[in-house]
């Protein structure tokens, strides 16, 4: 690592820190190194100081950015859909920059964290690559794939000036009924721990300050994947049965199953963890001293920061104060506010001189975040968005990466005759659905908008248009959204599935096809022409009408912005590898089902897959 320049904190001394030496300490011990310039600043600070460090708010909900300088605050956000207003990368990274010159203008210039929902790629940002969604990366089986996406991620991240993205989800999601399943990498919790720790190691590296690196954040700890039907949250007369809600499990298993890729996290040096929404028999995580302070920091050894999920202390039950005081005291070290940022500081500040909360709490809480910033690199003068990664952003070389990733994760689930690979010589192929020719579609959520949107909201290939260019040069390929117009194709290939969708709006108890891609697939089911479907989803889908109406089916998930990997995978320019990250259930009343279940009976087992 650089040299840690402290000139511009007001230090005593005002000399350079020498960098670690080669081979110096990595995991959790690398926070802990710092410890000296940690001490040396946290000693110079007030209260109030101290408590900007401790706060984070959205760069949307800022009545005034002068607040940035005003609160000393620590961090910011940008929340799902939270953008400039060109969603450039230059606007982003301009972005960025003003809010970082105006930490640099307090008492002691400590730099911003600035934190961003990366989870698939930067797919906030329009021109990013899209990465396929974790529960495509758990079917490639590929940990050095995973920590490549993570690096190259990094890249495009640094690119905008930001420096922390908050992944990788480490869920292992239970019920494919919850809305998060595609965040999950698998049901398996060891494939979960494996992937996770990859993903870690390609967004910090050993040295999470250098130019291509990232902070990286494992969350949601612990269990959300693991939520009891019928206790998630009511909003707007809406239920939403899983999401946030109670997991009503014991101890070892939360360990054995929920647990498994926190301790590879943390082994592989993640700086960051985000408590869940949900709660664990009862207690919301956010007031779990037993999983903030006990089992996180003193029994795993994590000496990074934990950072609270959007408004989720809001949701401990008691008033503002009482909310603030259990989740500080519990173990939270900085507390995402995201409009509530001025009543937040003034609370905790009251709660601190009434002896509510100790002092000794705040500067352990302001220590592990100062550790990160100072291995984040953040007091260096020369940390920026650096051209290298400017130039390297949307790149043909890292869209070459996610268009592998999506190659890798379809999985061939049916296969009559030997019907794919399609053949180059075909005279027709006839491409049906709406989301053949939609990159928001095949996107999925957390793209753009938080939940994701249908249409052209970013660059990319769609599968339509990676059909196009696979076909051979003598092949027609037509295109009709509502499946009419097949008669006299040589092959029908249906594209179909869910539309984007993110927490709470994802949690389904039916698992069905949308209605419009139903009938899309009755009506190619008509026309007496082969019928090969292309499956977009986020979970394993209850569609007996696919299988029983095609010929072939493949399990796309939701590949991001390179569509032309599934068509590598239908012409056979690639043949498939990808086996299921998740059990696919024959019914929806099977849920949840999962490998080891006493009853399994699936429809298709964990790990099936089919070759050409």
């Amino acid at each position: 690592m650089r040299a840690l320049l402290l000139c511009g904190l007001a230090l005593a001394g005002c000399t350079a820190a020498p960098p670690p030496p080669a081979g110096g300490p990595t995991g959790q011990a690398l926070y802990r190194s710092f410890d000296p310039q940690v001490d040396a600043l946290l000693a110079q600070m007030t209260l109030a100081e101290k408590i900007g460090q401790m706060t984070q708010a959205d760069q949307e909900f800022l009545t005034d950015e002068a607040h940035i300088r005003t609160y000393a605050l620590g961090s910011i956000l940008n929340g799902g859909g939270s953008d400039p207003v060109t969603n450039s990368r230059e606007d982003w990274t301009a972005m960025v920059q003003r809010y970082q010159d105006l930490a640099s203008q307090t008492r002691l210039g400590i730099p911003l964290l600035y934190g961003v929902d990366a989870v698939h790629g930067h797919a906030n940002v329009v021109g990013a690559v899209v990465f396929p969604h974790n529960i495509g990366l758990g079917a490639t089986r590929n940990p050095d794939l995973v920590q490549e996406i993570a690096h190259v991620t990094a890249r495009e991240v640094r690119a905008t000036g930001i420096n922390w993205t908050f992944a990788p989800s480490v869920a292992v999601p239970r019920d494919d009924r919850w809305g998060r399943t595609y965040e999950g990498f698998a049901e398996d919790p060891a494939l979960v721990a494996s992937l996770g720790e990859a993903a870690v190691r390609g967004y910090q590296g050993d040295d999470p300050g250098a130019p291509d690196r990232v902070v990286a954040c494992a969350k949601h700890f612990a269990a959300d994947g693991g939520t009891t039907l019928g206790t998630g949250i009511t909003l707007d007369g809406v239920d939403y049965p899983f999401d946030r809600g109670d997991a009503r499990i014991s101890e070892a298993e939360l360990r054995e199953v929920h647990m498994q890729g926190y301790v590879t996290a943390i082994a592989a040096g993640v700086a960051t963890i985000m408590p869940s929404y949900s709660s664990w028999n009862g207690v919301k995580a956010s007031a779990s001293r037993r999983m903030l302070t006990e089992i996180i920091k003193e029994e795993l050894g994590f000496e990074g920061f934990l950072i609270s999920d959007f408004a989720a202390i809001d949701e401990i039950p008691g008033d503002y104060r009482s909310d603030i005081e259990t989740s500080i005291n519990a173990g939270m070290d900085m507390v995402m506010v995201p409009a509530r940022y001025e009543l937040f500081v003034r609370t905790l500040t009251e709660l601190v001189e009434d002896g509510s909360i100790p002092m000794s709490r705040i500067d352990d809480a302001v220590r592990r975040i100062l550790r990160v910033k100072f291995a984040a690199g953040l007091f260096e003068p020369d940390w920026s968005a650096e051209p290298l990664h400017v130039a390297a952003f949307g790149s043909e070389a890292h869209r070459a990466v996610a268009r592998q990733a999506v190659r890798e994760s379809v999985v061939l689930l049916h296969n009559r005759d030997g019907r794919l690979p399609l053949a180059a010589s075909l005279g027709r192929i006839h491409v049906v659905g709406a989301a053949a020719d939609d990159i928001g579609i095949q996107s999925g959520g957390w793209t753009i908008e938080w939940q994701g949107a249908t249409g052209a909201i970013t660059e990319g290939t769609t599968i339509l248009a990676g059909i196009r260019e696979a076909a051979g040069p003598g092949t027609e390929v037509t295109h009709s959204a509502d499946g009419s117009g097949a008669e006299g194709a040589d092959v029908i290939v249906a594209v179909v599935g869910e539309r984007p969708y993110a927490e709470m709006f994802g949690d389904d108890l039916a698992l069905r096809l949308p209605e419009e891609d139903a009938a899309v697939i009755a009506t190619a089911s008509g026309a007496g022409v082969p019928v090969v479907t292309v499956l977009l989803s986020g979970r394993p889908l209850v569609v007996p009408e696919v299988f029983e109406a095609s010929d072939a089916v493949l399990a796309a998930w939701l590949p991001g912005s390179e569509g032309g990997g599934v068509a590598d995978v239908l012409f056979g320019t690639f043949a498939p590898t990808g086996r299921l990250p998740f059990t696919w259930p024959r019914t929806v009343a099977q849920q949840p089902l999962n490998l080891g279940d006493a009853d399994y009976d699936p429809l298709f087992p964990y790990g099936f897959g089919l070759g050409y």
